[in-house]
């Protein structure tokens, strides 16, 4: 069987962050993520005899009719794309496109969205097959067997036979996460992706565990694929780091895992990567909980182990929020968890949201503070911002229909891509929303955090490092002070 793992290119404002990605947003100065999954999707197909390629015309910087043309020359049997809900429409528009080329072409998609709305998905496209749940990986492969021939088809999946809309059943999560091979970096082109990274090349993804521990977070678009928590042997992920270093020279690794396994778990990894030295030849980055570091020595570990840099959730500053939001976490543990990491010598990075559809401008202004004071006094040393987005099938998106919460209509799919809020605010409008979002990246341009990053100069490296972080301040501004094109200031603000 021939198969493409594709990432057509899309059409919006800027570069769409598709790719295993939890919030989606189009940027003007793009990073790419590595989706994991997918990759170990296209890497499991091939050791199963299948024919893969790897598109991903987003990274690429490719055309649209680039990717029909593969399309046209290819003729594959299966064409697999990962979506997510402001993109969806699209991906049905480019199904219904690849039937035009040729009706043989089976066509999959998979992704939160379709995993929360799979019925939608088959009654609004010609897509034939939605996989649903987060280990599609193992899915797809078992699904390529089913067409083959060879098994019965496996759960999480909705298909048609001839009229009718059919489905295997409920996804499960209970695949052995070490029963698959160590992804195909070339067949899955690795060096198309990356972030900010100090040393920059050879640098990696994997993922320890899916997705996340706690997996309460109403907000969290990956509860839906991961209602459950799995994670690896710590044995089986430091095989993978020491096959990277030896194979493909990595000298910088992010475990893309939404919060990477703390405990005696991460006690045993740092002990690991020591004793195997790995931690003189990698950086090492993940997403890490702020109560997973209330104990100043774990931080401390986390250094000497070869850590170089954690993303955390501050969300917000109020403790009422953090409480609605399930996040499982208090305001003083985020201060002292960031506090504790800094002292450590890692570098800290911040995802703060805005437009909570409860939060007064107050409660907003008294985050963008707390970040900047967080920036100001080296506890942090990068801040994202998010603007809310109640993705179907989170227990946010749920509310917001049943309080009536939205200022778009909940299937305008299309808005929910973080240009501007969807919720409404008690005393903000959408401008007001967005600005503070912005505000958020101009603490970057306070005299305190830019003298304290001349400081860390070290090297040409850190030199490029801070240039290409300012330049993505830079992208990130106009992200979230540009309007959509034909929007008019009415509709700006509801």
């Amino acid at each position: 069987m021939k198969v493409i793992i594709a990432y057509p290119p899309l059409v919006g404002r800027g570069s769409p962050m598709l790719t295993q990605n939890r919030q989606f947003q189009w940027y003007h100065e793009p990073s790419y993520i590595y989706p994991v999954v997918s990759a170990s999707a296209a890497t499991l197909l091939q050791a199963r005899g299948d024919r893969v390629i790897w598109y991903d015309g987003i990274a690429e910087k490719r055309t649209p009719d680039d990717f029909f043309r593969l399309v046209r020359e290819e003729r594959p049997d299966l064409i697999v794309m990962e979506s997510k809900t402001p993109v969806i429409r699209q991906h049905w528009e480019i199904t219904r496109k690849i039937k035009d080329i040729d009706g043989d072409i089976r066509t999959v998609l998979v992704g939160d969205h379709v995993t929360a709305l799979p019925e939608e998905t088959m009654e609004s496209s010609v897509t034939d097959y939605v996989v649903t749940g987060g280990s599609y990986d193992f899915t797809l492969e078992k699904l390529a067997a089913c067409i083959d021939g060879e098994t019965e088809m496996p759960p999480g999946v909705w298909y048609r036979e001839g009229e009718e809309i059919k489905q295997s059943g409920e996804f499960c999560l209970e695949e052995d996460l070490t029963g698959a091979p160590f992804i195909d970096r070339v067949l899955t082109k690795a060096h198309l992706y990356g972030e900010k990274w100090k040393r920059r090349t050879p640098f990696f993804y994997i993922m320890s565990g899916r997705d996340c521990p706690w997996h309460r977070c109403t907000f969290c678009a990956w509860t839906t694929l991961y209602p459950t928590f799995a994670v690896r042997p710590v044995e089986h992920v430091l095989d993978e780091i020491g096959f990277l270093i030896a194979e493909h020279g990595a000298r910088e690794i992010f475990d893309d895992t939404g919060t990477f396994p703390g405990g005696a778990w991460l006690d045993r990894f740092c002990r690991g990567m020591i004793e195997r030295g790995y931690h003189k030849k990698i950086l090492f980055s993940c997403n890490m909980r702020f109560d997973y570091l209330q104990d100043p020595e774990v931080p401390r570990l986390m250094k000497r182990a070869g850590f170089r840099k954690v993303k955390s959730g501050l969300e917000s500053a109020n403790q009422e929020t953090l409480d609605r939001i399930d996040k499982g976490i208090t305001v003083d543990q985020i201060i002292t968890g960031c506090r504790n990491a800094a002292d450590a010598g890692l570098d800290v990075h911040l995802t703060v949201i805005v437009g909570y559809p409860w939060e007064t401008r107050s409660d907003a202004m008294k985050t963008l503070g707390l970040a900047r004071r967080l920036m100001e006094d080296g506890s942090a040393e990068m801040l994202q911002a998010t603007v809310l987005v109640p993705y179907p099938g989170t227990p946010l998106f749920d509310l917001g229909v049943k309080e009536r919460l939205f200022r778009v209509r909940a299937d305008e799919y299309e808005r929910f891509d973080m240009g501007e809020p969807v919720f409404k605010t008690p005393d903000m409008g959408p401008d007001e929303v967005m600005a503070i979002a912005g505000g958020i990246y101009r603490s970057f341009l306070s005299p305190r955090v830019i003298l304290r990053n001349l400081a860390r100069i070290r090297s040409f490296q850190d030199v490029s490092y801070i240039l290409r972080g300012a330049r993505a301040v830079i992208g990130h501004l106009r992200d979230f002070l540009t309007r959509k094109p034909g929007e008019t200031k009415e509709e700006r603000h509801g």
